[in-house]
């Protein structure tokens, strides 16, 4: 957890299947010169949200099967080599008809 710089429980309206979303912020930005500051490079997650009647059973993936495949992305993520590190990456689980996905997005 030293490299998560943020956990969000987002609110609002839920997306039609993610449930999950993790990103890596890199240390060098693409706006020409303008760097990310320091505290910020890191992991972000977000928990994102869903129906109150399926929340039960989503909590229940969610502990069985997403967050140890978040666990190893993370893990993966701060033993790779420098161009992954230097590259934003974001990451996606949804849960589509009972079935959980997951898949890097960028």
């Amino acid at each position: 957890m030293t490299r998560v710089t943020e956990v969000r429980f987002l609110t609002g309206h839920g997306s039609d299947s993610i449930v999950l979303g993790a990103e890596w912020v890199a240390p060098m930005s693409r706006t020409y010169g303008r760097g990310i500051h320091p505290d910020s490079v890191g992991f972000r997650i977000d928990v994102h949200p869903v129906d109150s009647t399926e929340r039960a059973s989503i909590r229940a993936v969610l502990r069985a099967d997403a967050l140890p495949q978040l666990h190893a992305w993370v893990t993966q993520g701060l033993v790779s080599d420098e161009t992954w590190l230097l590259t934003p990456h974001l990451h996606y689980w949804r849960l589509t008809d009972g079935r959980l996905t997951h898949r890097d997005e960028a």
